[in-house]
């Protein structure tokens, strides 16, 4: 990484530190990484961690059994290696997969940022993107295979080029081919914890997107347990 991008990179953590607010996204990790570990299905198979970042995810699936392909569209590195897990770089709109391979895909907090320019080098921007990823996943996915996704929810909103928040208008038709297993929904209370809230209360939040540090933002979370419909 050069100077100038180290010193821009300390900066925004120093100066997210110093304005942090509440509520705001700490955690929403814990929450996210939490859920797709624990509904993570026994092996063997074939598995897509879309839009790894570097996480544990991968590894969690190659441990319960699945060959994994981490598909990120950077160069990511674990401080791990094992042989059931590989990275795949490109975008998964155009990555040549045959149509029915996958039995498991994860999705951690991936496909609200698809098509979206000025972040993870996106350069041509797609409106519906989301919904593109999405159609291509249910196409790689095996008849009666899982996805377990995470995603921002709360009143439709586009913060671009940070991501998009899913309500009751756009999340339906992110769901779309899809039956719903499983959901749930989590958001900050007025002491900063996650806590779990209903459907209902999840949409309505009103979501604040505008700043690339956590500390600054704050959205609901959306949990799901997916088949192809």
């Amino acid at each position: 990484m050069a100077v100038g991008s180290r010193i821009v990179s300390l900066w925004r953590r120093i100066y997210g530190r110093l304005a942090a607010r509440e509520p705001n996204l700490v955690g929403d990790r814990d929450v996210e990484w939490s859920w797709i570990a624990g509904h993570i299905p026994p092996g063997p198979g074939e598995a897509m961690d879309f839009g790894n970042g570097g996480s544990f995810l991968g590894l969690a699936a190659a441990q319960r059994g699945f060959n994994v392909s981490a598909v990120d569209l950077g160069y990511i590195t674990w401080p791990y290696e094992h042989p059931r897990l590989r990275l795949v770089r490109g975008d998964v709109l155009t990555l040549p997969f045959e149509t029915h391979r996958f039995d498991l895909v994860l999705s951690c907090s991936t496909v609200e940022h698809v098509g979206l320019v000025g972040r993870y080098g996106v350069a041509e921007g797609k409106p519906d993107g989301d919904l593109e990823a999405m159609a291509r996943l249910r196409s790689l996915m095996k008849p009666g295979g899982t996805m377990l996704m995470t995603v921002p929810v709360g009143q439709d909103a586009v913060f671009s080029p940070l991501c998009r928040v899913y309500g009751s208008t756009r999340l339906p038709k992110l769901l779309s081919g899809y039956k719903v297993e499983k959901e749930a929904y989590w958001m900050k209370d007025d002491r900063n914890k996650w806590q779990t809230v209903d459907r209902g209360t999840a949409v309505g939040f009103v979501a604040d997107v505008t700043s690339w540090t956590s500390l600054r933002n704050v959205y609901a979370l959306g949990l799901f347990v997916l088949r192809p419909a």
